[in-house]
């Protein structure tokens, strides 16, 4: 990280565990401070991207998506994504939040899906470019909660749950270890915090991550 870089932070974890709440109470409180943030997601955040999702959470049966064509499809909307909203707020100094982004693909088409990780790694090079997280918030939570947590969002909001959602749990379980596997292997960008606790408990871990990053980024 430069100092004339903005700050790139990225929230992963699986359905249900408070990702999209956290990136507005982060934003928020970043944006109090006088700071710029841009915030997104993925599949999304530009209007190729927004096509993408509905192609990608289209309801089940209605349309066949093979493992190999789901990586593309997401890592299509991704690579537009960086170039086109994510690098240049970067370049402009600011701070760009995104609801998922690379070690989604691992652990969705890697270790869900199956599909080979030297191959997972490669398209992702190849997408993210130089636009790498400076932090990565893995928000890790029980399936069988984010998927009550899930039910009762969707019962309150009357969505129905989208392709990915409507996956058995055994999917979802290989997601979670997916995901504190790679937290495992590369400790160095991302930080756990459990989901399980308090939205104010949460709020206060994910800051002070994200304080310790701001602190290098001035250092």
């Amino acid at each position: 990280m430069t100092a004339d870089r903005g700050i790139f932070i990225v929230f992963e974890g699986i359905e249900g565990s408070g990702k999209s709440t956290h990136v507005r109470e982060l934003a928020d409180r970043l944006a109090s401070e006088g700071r710029t943030v841009l915030v997104t997601r993925e599949p999304g955040g530009t209007a190729l991207g927004e096509s993408i999702r509905t192609l990608l959470q289209g309801v089940p049966g209605e349309i066949t998506i093979s493992p190999e064509s789901e990586l593309m499809l997401f890592a299509a909307s991704r690579a537009q994504l960086v170039r086109e909203v994510i690098t240049p707020a970067l370049e402009r100094g600011e701070i760009v939040i995104s609801d998922r982004f690379t070690d989604s693909a691992v652990a969705y088409q890697g270790y869900a899906r199956g599909l080979d990780m030297d191959t997972l790694s490669a398209v992702n090079r190849f997408v993210a470019g130089t636009a790498m997280p400076d932090l990565v918030i893995l928000m890790d939570l029980d399936v069988g909660e984010g998927l009550r947590r899930l039910g009762v969002r969707n019962e309150n909001t009357g969505r129905s749950s989208d392709r990915i959602e409507q996956e058995d749990i055994r999917f979802h379980e290989q997601v979670r270890a997916g995901y504190l596997d790679i937290a495992r292997k590369h400790g160095d960008r991302v930080r756990v915090i459990d989901a399980a606790l308090s939205i104010d408990g949460v709020s206060a871990e994910v800051w002070e991550k994200v304080s310790d990053v701001l602190r290098r980024s001035h250092g």
